[in-house]
């Protein structure tokens, strides 16, 4: 059920000048909270993932892979890690850990591939494992047909489901929303652009794929019509997988995706033009295109996604939490079902959310994604007792 923005209840008990000292205590409707920072020193990182060590993997996108131990950003990045395309909103991208890795120690990267001139790039998948903190037995398990000179909407985030199969999104490319809308990439089925496919651990094609089969089809997607996914995350008890993904100027979407479901971009949406603000859309609904959870307008730029399920921050259990790179906030959701009930705005200004993450301590961490090394790279929410 789509909940439109205006009835919404936006808490806004986070507003907060830029933070200052670590103990500063941030107000919001179920907890007080602070932020502390974890490290500095990161070049535009993209993504975290929390090793079974406590140790974090922090993605940057000029390349590196880099490990945070015990609080301290190791000055060494892993080996192994791909050749990666940089510019734009390019280079390496996620990281998530196989949900066997303790005993077989796979780590997915997605990453912007670069072609032999490097005058193209394409989304790509690779795992390796991760032993004696480099990077082994590297293996490619998609590069997808999205190729071209452009430097935006890669999509790229990762999930694992219950199951155990692999979601990943592409996005559209930036391939340009006009003409025959119909017939955008994102809307045809022999191409990547602007879907999430749907794989095993090792790239195969689920045989249940809802397009295995159909002639003219990819057999790895699982759903289409999107135009930059950048935050996904499987509900914990019920294995329903959600995204967000940005809209143009205005109507950044929350969407349950689900199996051979369109998802309308760039036919219907809720954004217009950058700039001059012109109609993009034939309208806001179509018959056979779903609706989305929930609509940000104007946008926050959605990025990675957390549902919180652990102990430090017992009011918030089951909150869906969204990053926003605009406004440099954190979207706290929360759900009645499939349906947002209220929403509250943390940890304002802060830079650029890009990701989050639940760390085995219960606390929730942010990728902030800023250009200079110097400012702060990830960070912590921690509760203040009242």
């Amino acid at each position: 059920m789509f909940v439109r923005p205006s009835i919404l209840a936006m808490s806004l008990l986070a507003l907060a000048l830029p933070l200052g000292a670590q103990d500063t205590t941030l107000h919001s409707a179920e907890h007080d909270y602070r932020i502390v920072t974890v490290a500095t020193g990161l070049e535009n990182p993209w993504s975290l993932a929390v090793l079974p060590s406590g140790d974090l993997l922090v993605t940057e996108r000029p390349g590196r892979l880099r490990i945070i131990r015990k609080g301290v950003l190791l000055p060494e990045p892993v080996a192994g890690v791909p050749t990666v395309r940089a510019p734009g909103q390019g280079g390496l991208l996620d990281v998530v850990l196989h949900p066997q890795f303790a005993t077989n120690r796979y780590v997915y990267l997605s990453y912007a591939k670069p072609n032999a001139e490097g005058t193209q790039g394409t989304t790509a998948v690779m795992r390796a494992k991760f032993v004696n903190d480099r990077l082994v037995e590297p293996q490619e398990i998609i590069e997808t047909k999205v190729w071209s000179q452009g430097r935006g909407h890669h999509g790229s985030r990762l999930a694992f489901d219950a199951n155990g199969f692999l979601f990943i999104t592409v996005g559209d490319r930036q391939v340009p929303s006009s003409g025959n809308l119909e017939q955008h990439p994102s809307q045809l089925l022999a191409s990547h652009h602007g879907k999430v496919l749907r794989l095993h651990d090792d790239g195969r094609v689920p045989a249940d794929n809802p397009f295995v089969g159909r002639e003219g089809a990819l057999p790895e997607i699982w759903s289409y019509g999107h135009r930059n996914s950048q935050g996904m995350a499987v509900q914990p008890g019920t294995n329903v997988l959600w995204a967000v993904e940005h809209g143009p100027q205005g109507g950044d979407e929350l969407n349950i995706i689900e199996a051979g479901k369109n998802y309308g971009w760039p036919v219907i949406g809720f954004g217009v033009n950058y700039g001059s603000g012109t109609t993009i859309h034939s309208g806001t609904t179509r018959a056979g295109m779903e609706q989305p959870v929930n609509v940000w307008v104007p946008s926050i730029a959605t990025s990675g996604m957390l549902f919180y399920t652990g102990d430090k921050f017992p009011g918030w259990r089951n909150s869906l939490f969204v990053g926003g790179m605009v406004g440099e906030r954190l979207a706290r959701l929360t759900l009645d079902g499939k349906r947002v009930v209220s929403q509250e705005l943390l940890a304002q200004r802060i830079g650029r959310v890009r990701d989050v993450r639940q760390g085995l301590d219960g606390f929730i961490y942010l990728v902030i994604d800023n250009a200079t090394p110097t400012a702060k790279s990830v960070v912590r929410l921690e509760p203040v007792k009242r």
